[in-house]
């Protein structure tokens, strides 16, 4: 499962968002560290194209690919050091697969910045610091401790030490492990440490409606804070959390409206989910049946084999083939049956490289 860690500064909407994305009861009261417990809330992702196949194969449950979200107490500057309660939840989100950083991107008086200045790029350098020294005294941490092994000839310890040497080197310019230059080879030799700063990151700029939003401001800020994420390799998303928690309580039918109402056009949470998707490379395949249909995650690029192994460690070694088609495809010829007959159902082997919406039947020995 897809594991994201959320963070930011205290009081930017991190816990209104994890609440909104897990329609869960965190506090989200408006002073810093009002949770201080780590949370965790597992998410189905939003695809329509899973209800449709559903209906089509008159399916008895379906099963969504999921998200794993971990929302951590808000750092602010000097966690490192000890500042706050964020960097003793920093090893919470070590395990996770890509972060997400909540950023405020609206003024309003009423919700105290912990700076008591509404400036997201410098929010943003505050944070990306926090996560760089975490990870800085990791990797000291580390050298220190294979110093035996080093003495000893260990020629691991040795490649060990070199990639923790270059990175020690960018953080002491701020800059993440991702972007250090390191070698596949040297990525492998750190990969235990889990480092922060290697994951992909995500930026959620989050709005408020009817408030002074950043982006209709004209006065540089928003374009600053694009600037700083464009020269980091990131993207970002628009969310409006305190709006989409509130939407958690209306009906499915009257959601819409009730965006327009705000003068929100989109639903800010499937946004952000493909947000994530996109950042991290993936694409959702599917399987269709009486007894189900699934929504399967997998990394853009994956052979037939890699997909099938999602579903079962077997499929990969003991692949044969694939019987394929395109959900569009399928929905449109209306069953497998009528698919097969217009050509539209392929077998592919070992080689076939999965696309987003494959709906896939896998054979195997």
């Amino acid at each position: 499962m897809l594991r994201i860690g959320i963070v930011g500064l205290p009081n930017v909407g991190k816990s209104t968002l994890f609440n909104a994305l897990t329609k869960a009861a965190v506090p989200a009261e408006n002073y810093p560290f009002c949770t201080i417990d780590p949370s965790v809330g597992i998410v189905g992702v939003p695809d329509a194209r899973l209800e449709k196949l559903t209906k089509l194969s008159k399916s008895a449950k379906t099963i969504p690919a999921a998200i794993e979200f971990v929302d951590i107490a808000g750092l602010v500057k000097g966690a490192a050091e000890g500042e706050g309660l964020g960097n003793q939840f920093l090893a919470n989100i070590r395990e996770t697969d890509a972060i997400l950083e909540v950023v405020r991107f609206f003024d309003d008086t009423n919700i105290v910045h912990v700076d008591n200045t509404v400036e997201p790029y410098k929010d943003i350098e505050i944070i990306n610091m926090e996560l760089v020294l975490a990870d800085a005294e990791q990797v000291r941490k580390r050298r220190d401790k294979i110093v035996g092994d080093i003495r000893g000839g260990d020629k691991k310890a040795v490649a060990e030490d070199a990639a923790l040497a270059k990175l020690e080197q960018a953080f002491s310019l701020g800059t993440f492990a991702l972007h250090a230059g390191l070698t596949g080879e040297e990525k492998n030799c750190i990969s235990h440490l889990n480092l922060l700063t290697m994951k992909p990151v995500l930026y959620a700029l989050n709005r408020k409606s009817g408030g002074h939003n950043l982006d209709e401001a004209n006065d540089g800020r928003a374009e600053r804070a694009y600037e700083i994420i464009k020269s980091l390799g990131s993207r970002f998303v628009m969310v409006d959390a305190a709006t989409e928690r509130e939407l958690n309580d209306v009906a499915d039918d009257d959601k819409q409206s009730f965006r327009q109402e705000l003068g929100v056009s989109e639903d800010g949470l499937a946004g952000l989910i493909r947000g994530a998707y996109d950042t991290l490379g993936l694409i959702s395949f599917f399987t269709t049946g009486e007894d189900e249909t699934r929504a399967w995650t997998i990394s853009r690029g994956s052979t037939a084999p890699v997909a099938g192994a999602a579903i079962h460690n077997d499929f990969l070694d003991k692949f044969i083939r694939a019987e394929v088609v395109a959900t569009d495809d399928l929905l449109a010829a209306g069953s497998w049956a009528a698919a097969r007959e217009s050509a539209k159902v392929r077998t592919e082997g070992k080689e076939y490289i999965v696309k987003d919406g494959d709906v896939m039947v896998f054979l195997h020995g």
